[in-house]
């Protein structure tokens, strides 16, 4: 068992990061250059304005804030550690945390609804975006079940996936940081991954592109066809 642990250690977060990486840049890349005008959201709000703002806001504040959470244990770990050190400022980070989740699921949530139960939505949400829609739920799930079951994850995170992290920047993987993690915690990092294999072919590739020139290029004109309306016409 130790063997195939070893094993699968080896493959899941030492080779696959490398995977993912490639094939985020190769066809990241490839996309923007073939394929500019699908750097797009595809925002549905012309289809559906009334609950459009309660999935919308609370998702991509809760989720940016969310991130730039893990950026910053990323990148001034020892920083993050010495705010920790105070117990008061630890438990105001950690229910911060914890409160951010949430409002991202809760987004996402009212995003699923909205596009399930609206009949123009429906139309026009492919296999990808649901699959991409599942990726996102279960990554902020776990990490709101790592957040309540695992507490103090900002300063566990910046004292072990940070060194993991930059073992695997610099081209030196080191599965040790993250052997001996819990089974939830293991699941949000390989769903991390595959979300980031996934997502230079999906609808979040827009965001690779600001400030490019997604920002002043000419506008894009989309216009709602059927089959049907053609025909009556």
């Amino acid at each position: 068992m130790t063997t195939l642990n070893q094993f699968l250690n080896v493959i899941l977060f030492m080779a696959l990061p490398y995977v993912v990486a490639v094939t985020f840049l190769l066809v990241s890349i490839y996309r923007y250059r073939t394929q500019p005008f699908t750097y797009s959201s595809l925002s549905s709000q012309f289809l559906e304005n009334k609950s459009h703002f309660w999935a919308l806001v609370p998702f991509h504040y809760g989720i940016i804030l969310v991130l730039a959470g893990h950026f910053l244990a990323f990148f001034i770990p020892r920083g993050v550690l010495a705010w920790n050190s105070v117990p008061l400022r630890l438990y105001a980070l950690e229910i911060t945390g914890l409160a951010l989740g949430v409002m991202t699921i809760v987004g996402l949530i009212a995003g699923l609804v909205r596009r399930f139960t609206t009949p123009q939505l429906r139309m026009v949400t492919s296999p990808l975006d649901w699959t991409l829609y599942g990726l996102l739920v279960t990554q902020v799930l776990t990490g709101i079940g790592v957040a309540v079951m695992y507490p103090w994850g900002s300063s566990w995170f910046a004292a072990t996936m940070t060194p993991y992290l930059w073992s695997i920047v610099k081209f030196s993987p080191d599965t040790s940081y993250v052997a001996g993690l819990p089974w939830l915690v293991k699941a949000h990092i390989l769903n991390a991954y595959v979300l980031l294999w996934v997502w230079p072919f999906t609808r979040l590739a827009h965001v690779l592109v600001v400030p490019n020139p997604y920002l002043w290029r000419r506008t894009q004109v989309v216009r709602w066809n059927s089959v049907t309306e053609t025909k009556a016409r």
